[in-house]
């Protein structure tokens, strides 16, 4: 069992909502918050929640957004008819709704109280699912997300004298804005693995884009072919991951855990399950422990089969980060069954497991040049290991 942990929700977050129709919908938190509890998982001993937020001060935006971009946000959500599209507010990832600015500011409120719990506040870990609106830039919405929660929590630890920032990105969509805000900064190394960009929004995150002149090999960043599945991100895992972060030496992770790598996902084309999603949260929460002291900040994100997919991921991920895993073959509570069918009129799966038993091959069994995820997983290690210090060789040497 993990020591003390924190879990972050407040019904008020629940107001982060582009309204009707928007994939990104708060009932996505909601239900994998309600799974969890009716699962036992949220009334561990070690597990404390945190649910009053206040919206973060202009202060803690001002870290990694511009003054004239926070402006333009409280003007989207306090004059009806006010659209700033140049600034990606009233675009149809991004529509404004009243009350904008203090439901993106409390999301970046809980994240930093997550941040907060784990660095002061005598926890060892802490989660907060409705944040990881990794997309949000420094001057713009983009992607669904307004401000950038992920950034913002790790711009306060750097205040506070956290040396060392690494950042775990698993969404299915590169984490472009917190690669941006930290690109020429080298306390912060960002790693993501998403699908390629040659076939998915954003279109940033090849292996190339490696971090600024004063931070170069601070961004890494692994393409995933449309198509992989558990076995091959797992390898790309393992094959980048665990080495950068053991280079890197962080003194606190913070990860983004958008759940859109799953294959009955409908804006993106990774084939994913959810057994291999949840060993993605054991693999994080095993370096946090190795490599940070188990310091650990995750995040939600992405993930938009609102009802087979989102709420089993993130529970199990609640679970792990608990340090009480759920057996994947668990069945889903009646009570929890019943709801779901009460609210959209389809039943909810019957276990937590999808049936799969993943794998991820050693990167050290060798190299297939004929593999798209092995020719993937080089280009990575070729652009950024260099800078870290580490061996690129296909075939390592013992």
């Amino acid at each position: 069992m993990s020591d003390q942990v924190a879990v972050i929700w407040d019904d008020e977050l629940a107001a982060y909502d582009f309204g009707p129709g928007h994939p990104l919908a708060p009932i996505r938190v909601q239900l994998a918050h309600r799974l969890a509890s009716d699962l036992g998982v949220l009334t561990q001993p070690n597990v404390t929640k945190i649910d009053h937020i206040e919206p973060v001060s202009d202060e803690d935006l001002l870290r990694v957004h511009e003054a004239e971009y926070v402006h333009a946000v409280k003007r989207a959500g306090s004059e009806p008819g006010f659209t700033d599209v140049a600034r990606g507010l009233g675009t149809t990832d991004d529509p404004v709704f009243p009350g904008m600015h203090e439901a993106a500011a409390r999301v970046v409120g809980a994240s930093i109280a997550g941040a907060r719990a784990v660095l002061t506040g005598g926890f060892e870990h802490a989660v907060n699912l409705a944040g990881g609106l990794h997309h949000a830039m420094p001057g713009a919405a983009e992607g669904f997300c307004v401000y950038n929660d992920c950034a913002a929590a790790i711009a306060w630890l750097l205040d506070q004298g956290v040396e060392r920032v690494a950042y775990i990105d698993i969404d299915v969509h590169h984490g472009d804005g917190v690669q941006t805000i930290f690109w020429d900064d080298p306390r912060v190394l960002t790693i993501s693995l998403h699908e390629s960009p040659r076939t998915l929004f954003p279109g940033t995150g090849y292996p190339h884009e490696t971090g600024g002149r004063q931070a170069p090999g601070s961004a890494i960043n692994v393409a995933i072919p449309a198509g992989s599945g558990d076995d091959a991100w797992l390898r790309a895992f393992q094959a980048v991951v665990p080495p950068a972060i053991e280079a890197f030496s962080p003194s606190f992770i913070v990860s983004q855990h958008g759940c859109d790598t799953h294959f009955a996902d409908p804006l993106a084309h990774l084939t994913l399950t959810i057994d291999g999603q949840r060993l993605a949260g054991v693999a994080i929460h095993r370096l946090a422990h190795r490599f940070a002291d188990g310091k650990w900040l995750a995040l939600g994100g992405g993930g938009y089969e609102w009802i087979d997919v989102v709420p089993r991921t993130w529970a199990h991920l609640l679970a792990e980060v608990a340090g009480s895993p759920l057996d994947p073959n668990a069945a889903l509570p009646p009570d929890y069954r019943e709801h779901v069918f009460n609210l959209f009129g389809r039943a909810a799966p019957l276990t937590m497991t999808d049936g799969a038993d993943p794998w991820a091959r050693p990167w050290e069994s060798g190299y297939d040049p004929d593999d798209p995820i092995d020719r993937a997983i080089l280009q990575s290690r070729e652009a950024c290991f260099p800078f870290l210090g580490l061996n690129v060789d296909p075939f390592p040497s013992f």
